[in-house]
């Protein structure tokens, strides 16, 4: 396993940078985020560091040419907008862009794409399946044909008042996923493993490592701490973030010695990338540096 990071919370720094301060942190490869240049609609969206609209065959060169002079590796392009969003011209801008993050993938050859499902918010599961059926075979089948495979994240994207109550992406649990690959079979369809999510949700997040293990192409580590108290006064019908908190890894409820002791049984040996969402470190760019640090500290006695 290589463990690495989610470059969404160093939107400050250049592609140039951040590889330099991975490979000064002793990382071994990063998740570049690849949304369109503009402006961000939502917290750690936006982030681009691989301009995919416009990406080239020299800047391909220059990327890899970075990429070398500094022993690090790209783990996967990330890119998680909503591709089922009621609004159908949202959708497809969405839709589009993904399949250029795959061609951008096949073109720096990188293995995945991270991203999510989507999900009309307001429509049970039920009734965003027919979407899900118009929407996904096709980039899937894109996905093939470019030889990269595609990671669903399994964030239900279910934090706060705008999406509730169903959030902004189906891949939320085990039932969901076994009916997505039931449906779409391809071995280029699979998941970015976070176990925060299944937390807070009160769900194993061991069980999955062995059920999905041949489904499990990437992996988040981030934390997530419960808080009994919230949780008892506000209920499990309340928007999730009143009553848990995204921590680091270590400051929260998962037991990282069990996770690393299952992932390695399952025989994953893809990377596995700290997502920093804590925030406690999400101040100066300095704090956040300092909690990759922290995290690659933590993780050094899993990781190597």
């Amino acid at each position: 396993m290589k463990l690495g990071f989610v470059s969404a919370i160093l939107p400050d720094l250049t592609l140039e940078e951040v590889v330099a301060f991975a490979a000064a942190a002793d990382y071994k490869c990063v998740e570049l985020m690849c949304w369109p240049v503009g402006r961000s609609y939502r917290r750690y969206a936006g982030v681009t560091h691989v301009d995919c609209a416009s990406l080239g065959a020299d800047e391909v060169e220059r990327t890899h040419d970075l990429l070398a002079a500094h022993g690090i590796e790209i783990s996967g392009l990330g890119y998680y907008p909503n591709p089922l969003a009621p609004d159908r011209a949202e959708a497809a801008v969405y839709i589009a862009h993904i399949r250029k993050v795959v061609a951008a993938a096949r073109m720096l050859g990188v293995p995945v794409v991270n991203t999510f499902i989507g999900r009309d918010w307001k429509l049970s599961v039920e009734d965003n399946w027919p979407r899900f059926r118009e929407v996904w075979p096709p980039l899937v089948k894109f996905a093939e044909d470019q030889g990269v495979r595609i990671a669903i994240e399994n964030c239900p994207m279910l934090f706060t008042q705008d999406e509730w109550p169903g959030g902004k992406n189906l891949a939320r649990n085990p039932v969901i996923w076994r009916r997505m690959f039931e449906e779409i079979p391809s071995p280029n369809f699979g998941l970015n493993y976070d176990p925060s999510h299944l937390v807070w949700q009160q769900m194993d997040y061991l069980k999955p490592l062995r059920q999905f293990a041949s489904r499990i192409f990437h992996i988040h580590l981030k934390d997530a701490r419960v808080d009994r108290f919230r949780l008892d006064e506000a209920g499990i019908l309340a928007t999730p973030l009143e009553y848990h908190t995204p921590k680091l890894p270590g400051l929260g409820d998962i037991d990282w010695g069990r996770f690393f002791s299952v992932l390695g049984d399952s025989g994953y040996q893809g990377p596995v990338c700290v997502e920093v969402e804590d925030r406690a470190y999400e101040g100066a760019l300095e704090t956040r540096k300092a909690a990759l640090l922290q995290c690659r500290r933590f993780l050094a006695q899993f990781t190597g």
